[in-house]
């Protein structure tokens, strides 16, 4: 085995393409508690773009490696680590801002972190399940506490935390209504999208209320939808937001119908990456996974997350962009990944 390996390291603040730069660093090893894990497959989140860009220079030293999806395959243990041996097919959610990242061919982890990868996933597609999946389950079903038979509102349905949140929530049970583009409705509505609302075209407070309002609220696109949640919500509703709210918002509407607020910022576990398992070998959630690009274009793929260039066109892809690291033999995607 290689004792280096290759990463993309983020080396300056700015444009997706003067960030980075493609580095050897030696490869690391696992200590107590840890597996070394080939990365086979990695993704790109809003966050990194956020990271890249600068928004979180106060917790990022320069230069680093960002990323924080994994599917690979084990390849060592550290003292302790006895729940996986080399060759075990591994999926997880690396700490945020917290050591190296995984734009990378190789990535240490604390087992206590990971699962083992659902067999109906390859690992592109897990890699781009990883982020999205976990957060969409932290908000609903452990901050939310979603239940069967409530009506759950998911803005920005087509996008990677939205449309693994649509599935979700239908999954538990859930009426699910969602804000997409016209151009996006079939799209979420075959992801299991009960209602779509255009939001571009018109107030959506009215068409939700018409509805007859909703019990929860998920925030995947931030403006001012926190002070706009009571306007739909039924009494004791509960609005989750996971984007940055830089404004103050008056929040005064919430106290009318005993709203709850919670603000994500997701946390890694493997008890919520098995839980996103079941419901995947249930055929209850699947990835969307929109573009594949190599370790060596990830400034190409940052630039694509922002509405960059695509091939002869331009427009960001719907789903998620994933990094292939380390390609392996591996059935195509299926058609259960965006077109």
């Amino acid at each position: 085995m290689p004792t280096s390996m290759r990463v993309m390291e983020l080396v300056r603040f700015g444009d997706a393409d003067t960030s980075f730069a493609a580095r050897e660093r030696t490869r690391p090893e696992p200590g107590p508690g840890q597996i070394l894990v080939r990365v086979i497959a990695t993704s790109v989140n809003p966050l990194d773009l956020q990271t890249r860009r600068g928004d979180y220079r106060d917790q990022v030293a320069l230069p680093v490696v960002i990323g924080n999806d994994v599917s690979g395959v084990v390849v060592g243990t550290g003292p302790g680590a006895d729940g996986f041996r080399p060759g075990d097919e591994v999926w997880y959610l690396a700490p945020v801002f917290a050591g190296q990242g995984t734009y990378a061919e190789f990535h240490v982890v604390d087992q206590a972190l990971v699962a083992r990868k659902p067999a109906g996933l390859s690992h592109i597609e897990a890699a781009g399940l990883a982020l999205v999946g976990v957060t969409a389950w932290e908000a609903l079903v452990e901050r939310a506490g979603v239940r069967a038979g409530e009506r759950v509102l998911v803005h920005g349905g087509a996008g990677g935390v939205g449309s693994a949140a649509v599935q979700v929530a239908g999954a538990l049970g859930a009426e699910v209504v969602t804000t997409a583009r016209a151009r996006d409705h079939a799209f979420v509505s075959d992801l299991g999208a009960d209602h779509a609302i255009d939001f571009s075209a018109g107030d959506y407070v009215p068409r939700v209320r018409a509805l007859g309002g909703v019990d929860v609220v998920l925030d995947t696109v931030g403006g001012n939808t926190l002070a706009r949640s009571p306007g739909v919500l039924a009494d004791r509703g509960r609005v989750v937001s996971v984007v940055d709210t830089p404004e103050p918002q008056n929040l005064l509407a919430a106290w009318g119908v005993n709203a709850t607020y919670h603000f994500l910022f997701v946390s890694p576990g493997r008890a919520k990456l098995d839980a996103l398992g079941r419901l995947v070998d249930r055929g209850e959630l699947r990835p969307v996974i929109g573009t594949v690009l190599p370790l060596d274009e990830v400034p190409r793929a940052h630039a694509l997350g922002e509405g960059g260039p695509v091939g002869p066109g331009r427009g960001r892809p719907r789903g998620k962009i994933a990094i292939s690291v380390h390609p392996l033999d591996e059935p195509p995607q299926r058609a259960t990944s965006a077109p």
